[in-house]
């Protein structure tokens, strides 16, 4: 390699490094990893964070590479962030491989709630996840930019004629390869199949997978649009991976 190469190399590194918010990434990952974890740096935190509670459990369920985890990751053509990203974390948390999270996102796992995130799943910026009870997401479940999972509906409802009382919470999962629209809405209760598409702009709040795999979802509430289509996978596995994957 030419003195050229290594050193436009060394920039782009110290270019990358710059994004990161080292305080509070060292301070996550030596609170909440034994040392022999933490010592890796799995988890980044890029750019203005604010911790509301970092008191609940975090795992990593895979082979612990630096920065496999970003919050705030850099990965969208949009580049700057508001900084109003928050995390509120006293349940249980567990990531099954690389995962990556848009700027600006907020993060809420309840008291005794589990979340699940995939390999190679996450969201775009503005992306918010509130998990009261049990949310899981399938290997690469790619969620655009200005959506939400919600798996509560937050306050009490009730049918005003025979006063029966409507479930609060419903467990959210999402199969694998997943794309999901910017501006969706994922309520409690949605189940999808794996290689579903839905569509921008949806509300999901049903259980999809009885239309099998490889379809499009979409509306207000989501339904069927269409079978036999799916975002192509295997064509984009090179690109997916170079723009998630943290390889320095």
């Amino acid at each position: 390699m030419s003195l050229y190469l290594k050193l436009r190399s060394i920039y782009h590194r110290l270019k990358f490094y710059r994004k990161i918010n080292w305080y509070k990434t060292l301070y996550f990952n030596f609170k909440k990893f034994p040392f022999s974890i933490a010592k890796k740096i799995p988890v980044y935190f890029y750019g203005k964070v604010r911790f509301t509670h970092i008191s609940g459990e975090v795992f990593i369920d895979a082979p612990i590479r630096r920065g496999m985890i970003g919050f705030g990751q850099p990965f969208e053509k949009m580049t700057k962030a508001n900084g109003t990203a928050e995390i509120a974390l006293l349940g249980k948390i567990v990531f099954k491989g690389h995962v990556q999270i848009g700027k600006d996102y907020f993060i809420y796992i309840g008291k005794d709630a589990y979340c699940e995130i995939g390999h190679l799943s996450g969201f775009g910026s503005n992306g918010k996840l509130i998990c009261t009870r049990e949310i899981v997401l399938g290997n690469l479940a790619r969620i655009g930019y200005d959506s939400q999972i919600v798996d509560t509906n937050s306050h009490q409802m009730i049918d005003t004629l025979t006063r029966e009382k409507f479930p609060m919470t419903g467990k959210i999962q999402l199969g694998n390869n997943n794309f999901i629209g910017n501006r969706t809405s994922i309520m409690l209760g949605t189940q999808t199949p794996d290689y579903c598409t839905i569509a921008s702009n949806s509300l999901c709040n049903n259980n999809y997978r009885s239309f099998g795999n490889n379809i499009l979802i979409g509306g207000i509430p989501a339904k069927l649009l269409r079978e036999n289509i799916s975002r192509d996978w295997e064509g984009e596995q090179d690109m997916i991976e170079d723009n998630l994957i943290i390889r320095y």
